[in-house]
């Protein structure tokens, strides 16, 4: 005989019970999403499905079956975690690891990536790339070519040209895609006039666009040796030879026009046996090569030693100064005596409350020797060089900079102030230690405590404080002895940048290389800084 569990019958028969669970699983099913919820989940899953789908259509054109790899990995890793149910701390951590991914690791492994290669000004892109540009920038006109009838047509901003051939066919291509037949053409008598899917320019069209359609050159057939067809005026297009002559089994380019040939040595470039070089090139791996380059390149060495001996100083002094003022401004105005302590220190946060780039274009303005409100009005009419000279230029950064990050160090020191216990001052004073020693002894220990991380990471901020530089001098003034765009107030990040993105040649893969150098400067230095630091927690 069975008989009834009477816990359960008094759940199922008690109704404030059977109230309460219907509440419990009333709050679970809210919890677990509705049916709002599951639109928008479905709708943002979407937009990243969409997403993964066109970012793997863009990287097949480019052949980067890795990316394509990782792309559908990931799109189909999240579409798992949030149509599971379960895998909940995982549905809240994903967006975070994925933009911590995209916007962090990537960033970190790319520039690892090209600091190992070639990349920079005539060096950009893959070999065939190289090779259809140099073809390209060599072309001359056939002298018997036929006059091919044309019309210039347009699909998505990319122009075209529709080519009626010698036999009558209708081919249409672009400055990357060589001619093709094109099916269904439209043709006014025997020339093809209309293409399917593209737009076909009027007279007054290719007049506002002349610059862009003689231009154009497109490819004659997939082999580059077979030059290309350009027009003069829109209508007619003629064929054009270029002057270098292509071989892809020995991996070599002749001129025949002097019989140079110059060949594939794998530098990323084509070179003739007296070391001269075709450019535009093409990206390669060189190793070690851009490390070398940046420490022992006599060229390079001086401006670099310089450079690193200013970012230093600039740092330190920076660092040490803001919190000297600040602590000095703490100290003062924590004191309870005081009146307007809020006023003050509401005015004392002003200069960290504007944005640091605009602080500085206001201060190079009343830097300015001409007009600048600093010589015009407190120095009544000075001609003070403070932007022109070397070293004052120096002065004024570390002024400028000191005026920006004393209130931060004002902040943490009042907050790190007013955590010290006033027993501790209290018991001090009545053993008899003077203010000095009370603030040398035990305030100051105890402030360390707290400020010495904020220090080691301030530290690092200014070692790369690429905004004061840049708006205030632009690392200037500029060294004319040094081989590349480089000044006197530049610090190693603004020298990075001018490798990179001035100047004539930008070399990426040397500015990346000096990246590199820099995050190891950096790492090492906190590294050994917080492990100094360690000793204060004994205070604690």
């Amino acid at each position: 005989m069975a008989f009834p569990n009477t816990e359960t019958e008094a759940v199922t028969t008690d109704p404030k019970r059977r109230r309460r669970q219907r509440t419990a699983r009333g709050i679970a099913d809210e919890a677990s999403g509705g049916v709002r919820t599951l639109i928008v989940k479905l709708v943002l899953l979407g937009i990243v499905d969409a997403i993964a789908v066109y970012a793997v259509l863009v990287l097949v054109g480019f052949g980067e079956w890795g990316m394509i790899a990782i792309v559908v990995a990931v799109a189909t890793l999240v579409n798992w975690i949030y149509f599971s149910r379960r895998r909940l701390p995982a549905k809240y951590l994903t967006p975070g690891v994925l933009f911590l991914a995209v916007f962090q690791i990537f960033v970190l492994l790319y520039t690892g990536y090209i600091g190992f290669t070639n990349y920079g000004t005539g060096h950009n892109g893959s070999k065939e790339q190289a090779v259809s540009a140099l073809l390209a920038s060599a072309l001359e006109r056939v002298p018997d070519s036929p006059a091919y009838p044309v019309s210039v047509v347009e699909s998505g901003g990319e122009l075209g040209l529709l080519v009626t051939s010698t036999n009558g066919n209708a081919l249409l291509g672009t400055a990357e895609d060589a001619l093709q037949a094109v099916p269904g053409a439209e043709f006014d008598g025997d020339t093809a006039v209309a293409a399917p899917g593209w737009t076909t320019l009027q007279f007054a069209d290719v007049l506002e666009r002349q610059e862009q359609v003689t231009g154009l050159s497109v490819p004659f057939s997939e082999d580059p040796n077979d030059g290309a067809l350009r027009t003069p005026d829109g209508s007619v297009a003629y064929q054009y030879v270029s002057t270098l002559e292509y071989d892809e089994a020995s991996g070599t380019i002749t001129d025949t026009d002097s019989g140079v040939v110059y060949s594939d040595i794998g530098t990323g470039a084509f070179t003739s046996d007296s070391g001269e070089e075709l450019l535009p090139g093409w990206k390669v791996a060189v190793g070690l090569d851009n490390f070398v380059k940046a420490v022992t390149d006599a060229r390079l060495a001086g401006p670099l030693v310089y450079v690193t001996l200013w970012t230093f100083a600039f740092a330190l002094i920076t660092v040490g100064a803001t919190f000297a003022v600040g602590l000095f401004l703490a100290i003062t105005f924590n004191n309870a005596r005081m009146r307007g302590r809020r006023i003050y220190r509401s005015l004392l946060i002003l200069p960290y409350a504007i944005p640091s780039f605009l602080s500085a274009l206001v201060w190079a303005g009343m830097m300015n020797q001409s007009f600048g409100f600093l010589n015009e009005v407190i120095f009544g009419g000075a001609e003070i060089p403070w932007l022109t000279d070397p070293w004052m230029a120096k002065v004024s950064v570390l002024i400028v900079n000191i005026w920006l990050g004393f209130p931060y160090m004002f902040l943490v020191c009042t907050g790190a102030l007013q955590s010290i216990p006033d027993e501790l001052q209290e018991a001090a004073t009545v053993d008899g230690a003077k203010p000095f020693q009370v603030f040398r002894l035990i305030k100051l220990p105890l402030l360390l405590v707290s400020i010495a991380p904020l220090l080691i990471s301030a530290f690092a901020f200014n070692f790369n404080n690429f905004n004061v530089v840049y708006m205030l001098t632009d690392g200037g003034p500029r060294d004319s002895d040094a081989p590349i765009p480089v000044g006197h107030t530049d610090i190693l990040i603004s020298m990075v940048y001018k490798v990179a993105f001035t100047g004539q040649t930008r070399d990426y893969g040397l500015a990346s290389a000096y990246t590199i150098i820099i995050f190891v400067i950096v790492a090492v230095i906190s590294i050994i800084a917080f492990r100094r630091t360690k000793s204060l927690e004994e205070l604690n």
